[in-house]
């Protein structure tokens, strides 16, 4: 039995390394299907651009006494949800694509729908409708990557993490905002 800890020896790593360095950090050993991770990357960039949109909306349309604590809510979303789209355009470069910010069918390529919502109930619901969508679309865009691209998984990983917390905020705001309604009725 062999003391070298790697699967391939580094001999060949190196060798590897060597040839196509033009493609930077997509080597040999990337095993997905690059064109379409670059795809769903794209859409995960859109759906975190309308849903930056939306919050940002929601932040500066949002009145009233109840609204304070939404407010607050929605400006922190925003700012998440704009390092989320940072993220993954910086991936899509790392494997050699383009991330696609053009307004033009923005929407069309997003998971989430921009809906502003009349009121703050219906914000934050809209909010949550958004959040609950971005969480399945990106579960299933991590077990698609699976080993294949762990850096790529990783990252829609952790995006999936902080989606799952914007909805528990989400909900924690319509009860609260139930709360008041009932007992201001």
């Amino acid at each position: 039995m062999s003391k070298q800890p790697f699967l391939t020896d580094i001999k060949t790593i190196r060798e590897r390394a060597r040839q196509h360095i033009e493609q930077g950090a997509v080597t040999e050993g990337y095993e997905a299907d690059r064109e379409n991770v670059i795809d769903l990357l794209n859409a995960a960039l859109a759906t975190e651009i309308v849903c930056t949109l939306r919050y940002k909306s929601h932040y500066f349309m949002a009145d009233g006494f109840t609204a304070s604590i939404a407010k607050a809510e929605f400006l922190e979303h925003a700012e998440q949800e704009q390092q989320h789209a940072d993220w993954l355009a910086e991936r899509i470069v790392q494997l050699g694509g383009a991330p696609n910010f053009s307004p033009e069918g923005l929407l069309s390529r997003s998971h989430a729908e921009y809906v502003e919502g009349e009121n703050l109930r219906e914000m934050i619901k809209e909010d949550l409708i958004a959040e609950r969508i971005a969480i399945d679309s990106y579960r299933e865009i991590a077990n698609y990557l699976g080993e294949k691209d762990p850096t790529s998984r990783r990252i829609i990983e952790d995006i999936l993490a902080q989606e799952e917390e914007h909805a528990d905020d989400m909900a924690g705001l319509l009860e609260g905002l139930g709360k008041v309604e009932s007992s201001a009725g």
